[in-house]
């Protein structure tokens, strides 16, 4: 185990706070269960299995709150707009996604301060991804 020097702050990731890895992998499996079944959103996935999306996503959140940096080395910057652009998101998207993304977010009974800090988040996330009105 290796010792951090007497005086010295170690400050945890919000990743780390939250349970690395499993908490995202948990997370992101859960909302996929839910656009499974959802026929406006899992309309938006061209692949027949929704894993390798599955995969981005929890690679994605986990680099975005400070775990391993292995989306950017696999897909280079997010650009989470321009990757969205091909697909219609309208508020109906915006509603449905964060509906799918409330249950796995409870699923995961974070402390609740952290769980605001998520949730803020997502909301963010899900409305700068809207690019159809109505």
């Amino acid at each position: 185990m290796n010792e951090i020097p007497h005086g010295t702050l170690q400050q945890q990731t919000f990743y780390e706070l939250v349970g690395g890895e499993e908490t995202f992998r948990r997370l992101v499996h859960r909302f996929y269960q839910g656009v499974a079944e959802d026929p406006e959103l899992r309309a938006m996935y061209p692949e027949e299995d929704l894993g390798p999306a599955e995969e981005r996503l929890r690679l994605f959140l986990m680099q975005y709150w400070g775990g391993p940096r292995t989306y950017s080395d696999e897909r280079g910057h997010p650009r989470l707009r321009m990757r969205h652009a091909p697909f219609q998101v309208d508020r109906a998207a915006h509603d449905a996604w964060l509906r799918h993304m409330r249950a796995a977010v409870d699923e995961l009974q974070l402390d609740p301060a952290h769980e605001q800090q998520l949730w803020d988040y997502l909301v963010y996330a899900a409305a700068s991804m809207v690019n159809t009105p109505g």
